[in-house]
C-alpha cells in the first residue's frame, strides 16, 4: 500500500479528500479552523515533494443546489495565509472551470473546488460524478476522516478509479493507526472512559470494547439508567426505561469475562436543569424524588482518577456530566485532567467524540493527550468494528 511519506509526488496532480467542513459566521468567517489546520501538513507535504494539489470537500448540507452561504470561495483567504502560496478556485466542481484550471494546474499549486453537496450525486455516490472527479488528477488521496464512514462519491467511489494510485493523507494515516492500536495492540492496563447522556447511542461501543478492555468506567446522563436497573433511586435524572435490563446484561456479562466496570457512587445533583439551580453531593442510589443528577461527585471522582492513572491506554468517549454548566463542569474537568495527568507519565490516549474532543479543548490539554480524533461518527464506527467505505476503499 502507497503510504504519504514513501510516495514520489513529482509531476503529480493529487485529488485530495479534505474535510473542510468548518463552521462559518454572518460574514461567512471562519469561527473553528480545527478541521483545515489539521489537513495543512497533508498538502504541504504533496507540494514539498513536487506534486499539485486539487482539494474537494462538502461544506454544510445544502438542499437545493448552490447556495452563497455553503460556497467554499470564503476558505480561500485563509487558506492561502496558512499555505503560503495562491489558492486557486474552480466554482463548480465537475464544470468547465474545474476541467480547464485543473488541466493548467503546475508543481507546487493548489486548486480548490467548489462543494461537492451542490450535486446531489455526491451523498449517493453516484459512479458518474465519481468518475468526473476523478479525471481532474492522477492521484488520488483520502485525508477526511470525518466522512470516512460514509460512502459517498468522493470518500469511496472515487478510489476504483485509481487502482495502484490511492493512499491516505496524514489525517486518516494517523487515525487510522492510532484507533487500531487503542483496539487490537493496547498496552494493558486498558482502560475506556464512557460517558454522555444516553446508553442507546453506546450499545454498540460497549460491545465491541467489553472483551477488549480491563476497566470500564461509566459516567454522564447513561450512567443513571445502570444505577436504576440495579434499583437505585435516581429521582428525576435521565433513564432509559427500556434499556434497563441490557444494563443488567453488559454488568453480568463483565462479570464472566472479567472486566472492571466502574459506576460512580455518589453524584452532585440539582432541582432543575439549570447552570444556577441549586446543588449538593448525593448518594447515586438515593436521589430525592424532584432531584437530578448532573455531574458526577468527588468521591467517584477520586475513584475514576485513581484507575485512570494507573491505566496505560485510555479511550474516552463522552463527558462526565453537563459540563456546559460550569457549576457541573467539575467532574469532566478532573478526568479530562487525570487523563492528560496519566498521559504525561507514558500513558497512551485517544479522545473521540465531539463533547470530549470540546472538554480537552476547552481545557487546553489538546497537547497533554496523545491523540484527539478530528472524525466523532467515523471514529465510534470504527471503534464499533464496522468497516468504514473510506478506509477499505484505499485498503483494497
Amino acid at each position: 500500500m502507497n503510504t504519504i511519506d514513501n510516495y514520489d509526488f513529482n509531476g503529480k496532480k493529487v485529488l485530495v479528500r479534505v474535510d473542510f467542513n468548518v463552521p462559518l459566521n454572518d460574514q461567512f468567517k471562519i469561527t473553528d479552523t480545527t478541521r483545515i489546520d489539521a489537513a495543512i501538513p497533508t498538502i504541504q507535504k504533496i507540494l514539498a515533494g513536487g506534486g499539485s494539489a486539487i482539494l474537494m470537500s462538502h461544506l454544510g448540507r445544502p438542499k437545493e443546489g448552490p447556495e452563497e452561504k455553503f460556497s467554499l470561495k470564503h476558505l480561500i483567504p485563509y487558506l492561502t495565509d496558512q499555505l503560503k502560496t495562491r489558492v486557486l478556485f474552480a466554482d463548480d466542481c465537475i464544470g468547465k472551470s474545474a476541467i480547464s484550471k485543473a488541466a493548467d494546474l503546475k508543481s507546487g499549486e493548489v486548486l480548490l473546488l467548489e462543494n461537492l453537496r451542490f450535486y446531489k450525486e455526491e451523498t449517493k455516490g453516484d459512479i458518474a460524478f465519481a468518475e468526473k472527479l476523478a479525471a481532474l488528477g492522477n492521484v488520488y488521496m483520502n485525508d477526511a476522516f470525518g466522512t470516512a464512514h460514509r460512502s459517498h462519491a468522493s470518500t469511496a467511489i472515487i478510489a476504483q478509479f485509481f487502482p495502484k494510485e490511492k493512499l491516505f493523507g496524514y489525517i486518516m494515516e494517523n487515525e487510522v493507526k492510532s484507533i487500531d492500536k487503542v483496539i487490537h495492540d493496547p498496552k494493558r492496563p486498558f482502560t475506556a472512559i464512557l460517558g454522555g447522556a444516553k446508553v442507546s447511542g453506546k450499545i454498540e461501543i460497549i460491545n465491541n470494547l467489553l472483551d477488549k478492555v480491563d476497566n470500564l468506567i461509566i459516567g454522564g446522563g447513561m450512567m443513571f439508567t445502570f444505577i436504576h436497573a440495579q434499583g437505585g433511586d435516581v429521582g428525576k435524572s435521565l433513564v432509559e426505561d427500556d434499556l434497563l435490563e441490557l444494563a443488567l446484561n453488559i454488568i453480568e456479562g463483565a462479570e464472566e469475562i472479567g472486566t472492571k466496570i466502574y459506576l460512580p457512587t455518589d453524584t452532585v445533583i440539582a432541582d432543575r436543569f439549570d447552570n444556577n439551580a441549586a446543588k449538593k453531593v448525593a448518594d447515586v442510589n438515593d436521589i430525592p424524588d424532584e432531584w437530578m443528577g448532573l455531574d458526577i461527585g468527588p468521591e467517584t471522582i477520586k475513584t475514576f482518577k485513581e484507575v485512570i492513572e494507573n491505566s496505560s491506554t485510555i479511550l474516552w468517549n463522552g463527558p462526565m456530566g453537563v459540563f456546559e454548566f460550569e457549576n457541573f463542569a467539575e467532574g469532566t474537568k478532573s478526568i479530562a485532567m487525570a487523563v492528560a495527568q496519566a498521559t504525561s507519565k507514558g500513558s497512551f490516549s485517544l479522545i473521540g467524540g465531539g463533547d470530549s474532543v470540546a472538554a480537552i479543548n476547552k481545557y487546553n490539554l489538546k497537547d497533554k493527550v496523545s491523540y484527539v480524533s478530528t472524525g466523532g461518527g467515523a471514529m465510534l464506527e470504527y471503534i464499533e468494528g464496522k468497516e468504514l467505505p473510506g478506509v477499505k476503499a484505499i485498503k483494497e
